[in-house]
């Protein structure tokens, strides 16, 4: 029975634990817990988060000239697949991080929305350029988006109209960043 242990660990002339009942049971199981996430979860979370950050898989929405800036920057020249960002396409099942690039119209928004969606937890958005981050040059246009980040949950903005390859280089080491910092889920 719990309420019989008793134990006489005495340390420095100070008693730690007189007899064992079923309160004492739960400090002492609830401090295990602590230690185990100690022990266990938080590197788990770091190794988690290590291989998220350096296996980025995009999904491209590609409606102005910023594409071929990305392209630049997937290119011999800059390399963006050293930084983690992986350029193989597969289903947006599979995919983790959305590049805005260019404008985003009123009847475009629900479609963009429902590739958000469809993604796998969890996901990243990177708003590219003037007309993902501000509806850039056509910012008064009746059809054109004033930004992205009233449909998407925006992570990382890409400044410049296009931004060039070494801006958007920053922006991906930027998200890696921050996913460095997120608690794993």
């Amino acid at each position: 029975m719990v309420d019989d242990l008793v134990t006489t660990k005495k340390s420095g002339g100070l008693t730690m634990i007189d007899k064992i009942n079923s309160h004492n049971a739960n400090v002492f199981v609830g401090k295990l817990g602590d230690i185990l996430y100690k022990m266990v979860d938080k590197p788990l979370g770091m190794a988690i988060n290590w291989g998220r950050l350096w296996s980025l898989w995009p999904v491209h929405i590609e409606t102005a000239c910023c594409s071929v800036e990305f392209g630049a920057a997937s290119g011999p020249r800059y390399d963006v697949e050293r930084f983690g960002i992986i350029e193989a396409f597969g289903s947006l099942r599979q995919c983790d991080l959305v590049v805005v690039q260019g404008t985003i119209t009123r009847k475009m928004a629900p479609r963009l929305r429902l590739v958000y969606d469809q993604m796998p937890e969890p996901k990243y958005v990177i708003a590219m350029g003037a007309c993902a981050i501000t509806g850039g040059l056509y910012f008064d246009s009746y059809n054109v988006l004033p930004g992205i980040d009233g449909i998407l949950p925006v992570d990382v903005y890409v400044p410049g109209c296009p931004p060039r390859p070494e801006t958007l280089i920053q922006g991906c080491i930027l998200l890696q960043e921050k996913i460095k910092r997120m608690k794993p889920r």
